[in-house]
């Protein structure tokens, strides 16, 4: 019996590129959804780098809103910009009391709170290794 040579697949690089492609794609849409929560008067708007010290997810994004109805507007903006990206969002919470809506999809999370919810879970302390993503105020 011939033995069979143990070959060794080499890794693609096509896995590589398309790992890269999704991260600019989150990283751009993390932008998106800075800028539709400060185009909609949102105010300490913060994008979080979590990549390397979260299993959860690589991006947070935080913002404060003065009212439910205007978290819920921009809940519903950043959704529909998601799709535009191709990222479905995996769930919602919160939407209905509009304190601290949550909208993951997946590798980025966003946060909208009213500010009382914002000061009293302090993500940005629980996070506090995070890398703060250069957002232009």
């Amino acid at each position: 019996m011939a033995e069979k040579k143990a070959s060794k697949k080499p890794v693609k690089k096509t896995a590589r590129k398309t790992e890269s492609k999704k991260a600019t794609t989150d990283l751009q849409f993390v932008l998106k959804a800075v800028q539709i929560a400060r185009d909609r008067r949102c105010s300490d708007i913060v994008a979080l780098d979590l990549r390397g010290i979260s299993p959860a997810a690589d991006y947070f994004v935080l913002a404060t809103s003065t009212s439910g109805r205007q978290a819920k507007t921009v809940a519903d903006e950043i959704s529909e910009e998601a799709r535009k990206y191709n990222l479905q969002r995996f769930g919602r919470a919160g939407y209905e009391q509009g304190q601290w809506i949550l909208l993951d999809f997946i590798n980025v999370v966003v946060h909208l709170f009213d500010s009382e919810f914002r000061e009293y879970y302090n993500l940005e302390m629980l996070w506090g290794d995070a890398k703060r993503l250069p957002i232009d105020d």
